[in-house]
C-alpha cells in the first residue's frame, strides 16, 4: 500500500537517508526543507521537494491540507549543541516553536503517527552509558528544546490522540553530511579542515568520548517506526555502542584520508565529556536495529569518497550570534 508521508529536513543529512528508505518502501514522499543546511542534490528524485520552513505555520497548514500525509517524520533541526548557547532565540524558534507548528498541523489534519528525532543531548552529563529510563537533564539550549518537544508529544497524545515514536540518535556521520558547518558534525569538520591543509581543532584534551553512528545503520529503523507495533508512544536510544575518544577519532580520520593530521588544541568549552548509550530497547523492538553495527573505520571509508568528490567547502560564520560572551574565539575566525 502506498502512503503519503512527510519528511522534514529532507534535503539534510539524516533526513535524505530516511527519504531513500521510504521511497524504496513504495511510499509517496513529500520532502520539506528550507535548504539552510541541506542541498537539493541530496533529495531522492522520486520524492516531491517542497522548499519551506517549519516556522511558517501557514505554509504547513496549506501543505497538510493539500497532501494529507498519513505519517510525519520530523528530522528538521539546527543541531549544534555548543553553538545553541549563543543563538538561544534561533534555537528555540527553529527546534521548539517550529516543531509545535508541525504538531498542531498533524493533529488538525489527522496524521496517524509522528516520528521525532530527539537527541542524546537530553541526558546532559548523566553517567554513561545512557539508558532511556534515566531522567533527562539537558545542559544546553539544544537539548532543552529537544526534551521540551518530547514532553509536548506526550501531551499531544494524551490530549489529542496523536501517536508518536521518539528516537535519541547520537553523533551520526556518513555520506551527505554537511562538511561546511564549522559548529557541528565533528567528523565533517575534521575532514574539511584536513582537505584545506589546516590543523584539526580539538576543544580540551581530546579525551571526550562519543559513540559515532553510521547513518545507514539507523535510517531503516527510523523509517519503520510507524509500522512497528512496539514503537508506538515509545522512546529509543539509537546509535553505535562503542565509545571513541576525540583523539582516537582524529587518528582514524587521518588514517582513512592517508595523512597524519596536525592537531590544534583549544581551551575546553562547556560540553558533556562522555556521551554514549545503551541500545537494548531498540534491538528488542526493531528487527533491523543495529545487528551489524558499522565499525567507525569502515564507516569513514564509506564517507570519505563522497566528501572527496564534493571537495573542501568554505565554512561561513553563523550570521546572527545573539550572545557573544564566552563564545569560543575559533568561531569568530574568518
Amino acid at each position: 500500500m502506498t502512503d503519503t508521508v512527510l519528511v522534514t529536513g529532507a534535503a539534510g543529512f539524516m533526513g535524505s537517508h530516511v527519504v531513500d528508505e521510504l521511497v524504496a518502501a513504495g511510499h509517496r514522499v513529500i520532502a520539506l526543507d528550507d535548504l539552510s543546511g541541506g542541498y537539493r542534490d541530496n533529495v531522492n528524485p522520486a520524492a516531491m521537494l517542497v522548499e519551506g520552513s517549519i516556522t511558517d505555520h501557514a505554509l504547513l497548514n496549506q501543505l497538510f491540507a493539500n497532501e494529507q500525509p498519513r505519517y510525519v517524520y520530523h528530522l528538521a533541526a539546527y543541531a549544534a549543541e555548543g553553538l545553541s548557547h549563543f543563538i538561544r532565540r534561533f534555537n528555540y524558534t527553529n527546534n521548539l516553536i517550529g516543531t509545535v507548528n508541525l504538531v498542531n498541523a498533524s493533529v488538525n489534519y489527522g496524521v496517524e503517527h509522528f516520528v521525532f528525532t530527539s537527541s542524546i543531548a537530553v541526558y546532559g552529563s548523566a553517567p554513561p552509558p545512557m539508558t532511556e529510563d534515566m531522567t533527562p537533564q539537558p545542559e544546553d539550549p539544544y537539548g532543552i528544546a529537544k526534551y521540551a518537544v518530547e514532553q509536548d508529544l506526550k501531551l499531544a497524545y494524551e490530549m489529542f490522540g496523536l501517536p508518536y515514536t521518539i528516537f535519541r540518535p547520537h553523533n551520526v556521520y556518513g555520506e551527505r553530511q554537511n562538511v561546511a558547518d564549522r559548529y557541528r558534525n565533528v567528523i565533517g569538520i575534521f575532514m574539511n579542515q584536513i582537505m584545506q591543509e589546516k590543523p584539526v581543532t580539538v576543544f580540551g584534551d581530546g579525551e571526550q568520548s562519543r559513540g559515532f553512528t553510521y547513518v545507514k545503520d539507523i535510517s531503516p529503523v527510523i523509517a519503520q517506526a510507524p509500522t512497528t507495533p512496539g514503537a508506538r508512544n515509545e522512546i529509543f536510544n539509537l546509535g553505535a555502542d562503542t565509545p571513541v575518544t576525540v583523539n582516537q577519532l582524529v587518528e582514524e580520520v587521518g588514517r582513512v584520508m592517508g595523512v597524519t593530521p596536525t592537531v590544534r588544541y583549544l581551551s575546553a568549552r562547556h560540553e558533556v565529556v562522555h556521551a554514549y548509550a545503551v541500545h537494548d530497547k531498540v534491538r528488542r523492538v526493531f528487527e533491523l536495529a543495529l545487528d551489524d553495527e558499522t565499525p567507525l573505520a569502515e564507516g569513514l571509508r564509506k564517507m570519505w569518497p563522497w566528501v572527496q568528490s564534493h571537495g573542501a567547502r568554505k565554512t561561513p560564520r553563523f550570521k546572527d550570534i545573539e550572545v557573544e560572551q564566552n563564545l569560543p574565539s575559533v568561531w569568530l575566525e574568518e
